[in-house]
């Protein structure tokens, strides 16, 4: 099968086509004939040197794939309700940038209906991480407000769609007036552009001091500190990604006062009972939103994934380009000729 390998540690140019032996599903797994992949910021921080590979998983970049089942433990599938032939999508914890991926059947779930591979390929890992941490582990409620930091990334526009079909209102951050503009249409109540305002004084403009009741943050770092700032009583800061640095220094005796709760999560290492019951969650909860189109995937670009320019660069070279230059809106998605 046709792969992208990270050939080195180093820029998006390390991102080189290659061929590996098809993988072959075993017990409680089933293979995917990948029409497309999903794109995401663990994979940049793979290809850095940044993000290692789970003990187990494949060294082949990529968290996300949808395309239809070739292979599979029959047993399974049929107790999943599924077949060979079926379009799903899927979490994984590497080898999604392959024309073939092997998933845990509990990581699988139908293509929405009404949706193209290409966009059932960016559901997965945005949609997974933004219900595990909004919903789960921050405990969002209707009437509640989130805050959204970087409102247009991947997980961005998903926090700030399905926040607001569960009856929340929502603050979004992003670097433009474009960007925030954006975040308006997707369905914010108030976009900040972080670069011209400070996000904590126009959140206690906005409700009269009284702060936010969830923020979703992938920053960290100096970040922390103000964002406890913001947080109504009761209040909870759940960190995803620490894009501004591990290393934070808050006032802690505002947590005590305001009785807040700091916490954080990675889904990647989880175990596949883990990630099973997510995906549960999401099917009953989110895929009927999807089928209704009342939350939509934003797709900015498609790639595909091994064919090269001018210059050398593979699809999957130019993807990670875009992402890192963060210009886009949305999600970045590989396509692998059959999508």
């Amino acid at each position: 099968m046709q792969v992208i390998e990270i050939t080195s540690h180093g820029g998006p140019e390390v991102l080189r086509a290659g061929e590996r032996p098809a993988p072959v599903a075993g017990a409680g797994e089933l293979r995917i004939r990948v029409a497309a992949s999903g794109v995401n910021r663990p994979d940049v921080l793979q290809r850095t040197g940044n993000y290692p590979v789970p003990p187990g998983a494949s060294d082949i970049p990529g968290l996300e794939v949808a395309g239809a089942i070739d292979q599979g433990d029959a047993h399974a599938l049929a107790a999943a309700g599924l077949k060979i032939g079926d379009r799903v999508c899927a979490l994984v914890a590497g080898g999604g940038y392959a024309e073939f991926c092997v998933a845990p059947i509990g990581q699988c779930l139908p293509v929405p209906r009404g949706l193209s591979d290409i966009e059932a390929a960016s559901l997965p890992e945005t949609f997974f991480t933004v219900w595990s941490n909004v919903f789960d582990r921050a405990r969002l409620l209707k009437g509640e407000t989130l805050l959204v930091q970087g409102g247009t990334s991947g997980i961005g526009v998903t926090a700030i769609q399905l926040a607001k079909a569960m009856g929340c209102s929502v603050i979004a951050t992003a670097g433009s007036d474009e960007k925030c503009a954006a975040c308006l249409a997707l369905g914010a109540d108030h976009a900040i552009n972080y670069r011209t305002q400070d996000f904590v004084q126009e959140i206690k403009r906005m409700n009269s001091g009284r702060g936010v009741d969830v923020i979703l943050d992938m920053v960290a770092g100096a970040y922390v500190a103000r964002e406890i700032e913001c947080l109504a009583e009761d209040g909870r800061l759940v960190i995803i990604a620490v894009q501004g640095g591990v290393k934070s220094e808050f006032n802690a005796g505002m947590v005590l006062r305001r009785r807040l709760t700091v916490t954080g999560s990675t889904l990647r290492p989880r175990p596949v009972a883990f990630k099973q019951a997510i995906a549960q969650a999401c099917l009953h909860h989110v895929w009927p939103l999807l089928e209704a189109g009342s939350v939509k995937p934003v797709i900015h670009s498609v790639f595909q994934a091994a064919a090269s320019d001018v210059s050398g660069m593979t699809g999957a070279a130019r993807a990670h380009a875009l992402m890192e230059s963060n210009r886009h809106i949305g999600k970045i998605v590989l396509t692998w000729g059959n999508a």
